[in-house]
């Protein structure tokens, strides 16, 4: 049976919208390093349609041994309103939120990772379908932006595994208990 594990990045206030405007001053050889083992880690991805819509823009493009296997991943995308997937390797999932990821869940044996996808992940975290939660947590505070954990429900986290970065970024890793 998978895990859905969320990967975001974050900033100190919780801001997880538009990442590319503040994160990327960061990224190092420490960032790349932590985004390799996730990916290595991955058996599958979940992501919302805005999101999906944006990396399937983006990267089939790319090309070296990081874009080859994002590529070569299977995708799954949460969207009532999406036709058709034209990113390789990819489904539209529009049914019932709940059966459709305990379906996803069930028949796929490792890691499933949730990238971005605000809204789908303050929904797995309400659901109580999210089983980890991994964040970068940069230094900056952005004051206003869409926050990772408005609306995600309750939920006790235990910390397992943190890593402080040279740059001031935090990598924090926690398995989710829901209330």
């Amino acid at each position: 049976m998978g895990k859905i594990i969320i990967t975001e990045f974050v900033s100190l206030d919780g801001v997880a919208e538009a990442p590319e405007k503040w994160s990327l001053n960061f990224w190092n050889s420490e960032t790349e390093r932590f985004k390799t083992a996730e990916l290595a880690d991955h058996a599958a991805m979940l992501l919302g349609r805005k999101t999906y819509e944006g990396f399937a823009a983006a990267w089939p493009s790319r090309s070296g041994d990081y874009a080859d296997r994002f590529n070569a991943l299977p995708k799954f995308a949460v969207s009532k309103t999406l036709r058709g997937a034209s990113w390789a390797g990819s489904t539209i999932l529009s049914g019932d939120f709940q059966d459709e990821i305990t379906a996803l869940k069930t028949r796929t044996n490792g890691n499933i990772y949730v990238h971005g996808s605000i809204a789908l992940a303050q929904s797995l975290l309400a659901s109580g379908l999210a089983d980890e939660l991994h964040l970068l947590t940069y230094p900056v505070v952005l004051g206003s932006g869409r926050r990772l954990l408005d609306g995600a429900g309750t939920a006790t986290l235990d910390l397992t595994s943190s890593e402080a970065f040279g740059n001031g970024v935090l990598a924090l890793k926690y398995g989710i208990k829901t209330a």
